[in-house]
């Protein structure tokens, strides 16, 4: 052979060969799984229960980095500029990729810009009350709210959240007015003190507390109640037939990163969600456990983001950060 093509089939063979090493070696340095929520949220939570377990069957750690900022979009929109090796993954919630495309422009296109890895926890939202708020019911918050119009508002995790849809939605069905008030996160001391009377936030912030007496709870958002909270009504008892703002959770990774690093992800995530302790841990925040492929997870998000559209169009709530 000729001695340039025989250097030159070397050349190949290693710029072949050198990418799926990389691929079945990884990962070989720590891992960052971006939560675009603050510490202590939901997504937080739930984002630090899988990157444990990643780090034990890994061996390498797994680094939680909370971009907190305009209902997840901020952390979102790293991930989708960062580089496509599998050492930055995303825990995500839906809001940014299936509601925020409605409301505002965005940096990143849900659908263009990751790949889905899977599916992995779905849960309700929570209505919630201070305990001096004489609400025991949705029936009750809507009496108050129409007695004393002006008077109420409610909190949610933030501007374009399904728990800031919730309200809205609701609002608009029941015919009453409650002022919104976004946090960056999870926040239920001002509903707890009476700052806020009014909170809505995800079963896994929000049942600690209800639990414990700390707020009331009145309604959960799901089309039935929830195995972990059967105590609590459904919107939809309370009158409201097909009410449901649920949050659901989902593993995503830049936009060409390796499919073997993709399947290495997505195996170990179901092994998570099959594992009986973390079932246990699951239930006990109003978790349950999904599991789909990488190709369910971008069909739920292109079926999601016109779903909302419309929830946002007909309860007319107002576009922009």
């Amino acid at each position: 052979m000729n001695p340039f093509l025989r250097a030159l089939s070397v050349l190949v063979v290693a710029l072949v060969v050198q990418p799926v090493a990389a691929q079945t070696s990884w990962p070989d340095k720590p891992i960052k799984l971006v939560v675009g929520f603050t510490p202590g949220s939901a997504t937080d939570v739930t984002g630090r229960l899988f990157a444990q377990k990643f780090q034990e069957a890994w061996g390498q750690p797994v680094v939680v980095e909370n971009v907190a900022g305009n209902s997840g979009a901020i952390g979102t929109d790293k991930v989708a500029k960062a580089a496509p090796d599998g050492y930055t993954l995303m825990w995500s919630g839906n809001a940014a990729i299936t509601i925020l495309p409605s409301m505002q422009p965005l940096p990143f296109d849900p659908l263009k810009d990751f790949e889905p890895i899977t599916t992995t926890l779905v849960m309700p939202s929570v209505f919630f009350v201070n305990n001096d708020l004489p609400v025991k019911s949705l029936a009750d918050l809507i009496a108050y709210a129409k007695a004393n119009p002006g008077k109420l508002s409610y909190g949610t995790p933030g501007v374009g959240t399904p728990q800031h849809i919730a309200g809205e939605l609701f609002c608009r069905l029941a015919g009453i007015k409650m002022e919104h008030i976004p946090y960056r996160g999870a926040n239920l001391t001002d509903t707890m003190s009476g700052i806020v009377p009014v909170g809505i936030q995800n079963a896994g912030a929000a049942m600690p507390f209800v639990r414990d007496g700390r707020v009331r709870g009145i309604a959960v958002t799901a089309l039935k109640r929830s195995p972990n909270a059967p105590d609590l009504p459904t919107v939809v008892e309370a009158g409201f037939p097909g009410f449901e703002a649920t949050s659901w959770f989902a593993l995503l990774a830049p936009k060409g990163t390796p499919k073997p690093i993709l399947e290495k992800v997505r195996a170990e995530a179901l092994k998570v969600l099959a594992d009986p302790e973390m079932v246990k841990k699951f239930a006990i925040i109003g978790l349950e456990p999904v599991g789909s492929t990488g190709e369910q997870t971008r069909a739920a998000i292109a079926n999601d983001i016109p779903k909302w559209a419309k929830v946002i169009q007909d309860a007319g709530i107002k576009t922009g950060p």
